[in-house]
């Protein structure tokens, strides 16, 4: 003996019902996302892409007063077919995930009421008739991506700046011995923080700077090292 068939629907709180009368049909929608492109000398081809999400559909009919029908599915049912209605419509208001399970087959559908319309049809005021959409919910969850923070190069010690160029002419400030000659011949006396200027310069001696006043007056050689530019 065949086993009876029955459509259980389950709201988000777990609250079960079977449907009174079985649909004639129901219907699972499953497609991929595919794509065409045109390859240079092989024309059109496809390009297969994932799954998309599913959806079942369901139409049936609802008794005004189902207690009095005689071609129930099901002996446990609810005395009027507006129950059922008021049922469905919650579920699809709520927007929340419901099941659809159907015995006998492996239908164990989970997903939210998309759609839901119900009415009378050819002027029949003793049934209703139904239509309801469920599509597959898939959960998603976002995810706070934190921003990387830019690394400062952490500031290091400043570049001393190069010394001032000295040349003929150049102020500078001498701390040194005077001589006579840049050989160091007749040394003389001795500067301190004396402001003067370079009035001649003998490359590779041993004191190649001769300083004089500055208006003029002749003091003397002395030591690179004695010297330093203002």
């Amino acid at each position: 003996m065949a086993k009876k068939m029955y459509f259980y629907i389950t709201d988000n709180k777990n609250k079960t019902f079977k449907l009174p009368i079985n649909p004639k049909e129901f219907k699972i929608e499953a497609s991929t996302n595919d794509t065409t492109v045109n390859v240079v000398r092989l024309g059109e081809v496809s390009i297969l892409g994932d799954e998309k999400l599913k959806s079942l559909e369901i139409s049936s009919i609802l008794p005004v007063k189902v207690k009095d029908a005689h071609y129930l599915s099901t002996s446990d049912v609810y005395k009027n077919g507006q129950t059922y209605l008021d049922k469905l419509e919650k579920i699809y208001k709520n927007k929340k995930n419901m099941r659809l399970v159907i015995s006998t087959t492996k239908v164990n559908f989970k997903g939210v009421m998309s759609s839901f319309t119900y009415g009378m049809s050819e002027g029949y005021s003793d049934e209703f008739q139904f239509t309801f959409k469920v599509s597959q919910y898939q959960p998603h969850k976002a995810i706070k991506v934190k921003a990387k923070k830019k690394k400062v190069a952490k500031k290091g010690k400043g570049r001393s700046k190069p010394p001032k160029k000295i040349s003929r002419g150049s102020k500078v400030i001498v701390n040194g011995r005077l001589h006579l000659d840049s050989a160091g011949r007749g040394p003389g006396q001795t500067e301190r923080n004396a402001t003067r200027k370079i009035s001649l310069i003998q490359k590779g001696a041993k004191y190649p700077y001769h300083v004089v006043t500055l208006n003029g007056g002749a003091r003397g050689w002395v030591k690179a090292s004695a010297v330093k530019a203002v």
